[in-house]
């Protein structure tokens, strides 16, 4: 095979998608019981391989999530946290609604009795970035 032919052949995308992007379209939060309700203890979660894409120039942005909470009736489940967190790659979301969206998302799948949602983005342009959302159940 000629060195054309080759990158032809790698370069070219394939029609079907790849199970891991499935997984990904397909994911949702998913929780189950807590082991030790009535206990209050605190469970921290990074997530160093966050992306999404700036929704005014469509750059990628690049962040570690840190996931602090208190679980109440239900705990998160961790590989379904991780498709979740990566449903984010190709969505055109800011740093602000990043942070809030998941927040959102992550008290309503399993409404914790505290939580804290931090999203430290990568230096871009000589801005660094970090937005820091709580909620705390009533």
């Amino acid at each position: 095979m000629t060195t054309d032919k080759l990158s032809e052949t790698v370069s070219q995308p394939s029609p079907e998608m790849k199970y891991g992007e499935r997984e990904i379209a397909e994911g949702q939060l998913i929780t189950f019981p807590n082991p030790r309700v009535g206990r209050r203890y605190d469970i921290s979660i990074t997530l160093p391989e966050f992306t999404c894409k700036c929704p005014f120039s469509g750059y990628p942005d690049f962040a570690t999530i840190y996931i602090n909470y208190i679980p109440g009736e239900r705990v998160v489940e961790l590989k379904a946290l991780k498709l979740y967190i990566n449903s984010y790659r190709d969505r055109y979301i800011s740093h602000e609604e990043s942070a809030n969206q998941i927040l959102d998302d992550f008290v309503a799948a399993c409404d914790p009795l505290e939580v804290t949602v931090k999203t430290d983005f990568t230096p871009r342009g000589n801005v660094h970035t970090v937005v820091e959302v709580r909620h705390q159940k009533q």
